[in-house]
């Protein structure tokens, strides 16, 4: 899978995208993937922190892993909320 066919799926899986950056550029809160040298990088940037960095040497891997890291985390699922689509979960 590349970051092409990473895109559709999350987008079928119901991920917000703002919850991801795809081109490692994400200066806010949100899982990135990059290219790092030779490989791959998957973090999730915060304040521009990077935290959980893993590393990965083939692009496929790397997209595999973000898109495992992505469906796992509730708060980056999509939301309807009065026909208005949010990346925070309603609130009861």
């Amino acid at each position: 899978m590349d970051r092409s066919a990473l895109r559709d799926l999350l987008d079928a899986e119901g991920i917000d995208p703002i919850a991801y950056d795809l081109e490692g550029r994400s200066t806010g809160e949100a899982y990135a993937l990059e290219r790092a040298g030779e490989g791959w990088a998957v973090f999730y940037s915060e304040r521009g922190r990077r935290t959980g960095e893993a590393r990965f040497d083939t692009e496929e891997a790397a997209c595999a892993h973000l898109f495992e890291l992505l469906v796992g985390d509730r708060a980056a699922r999509r939301t309807r909320h009065e026909g208005v689509e949010s990346c925070f979960p309603t609130l009861p």
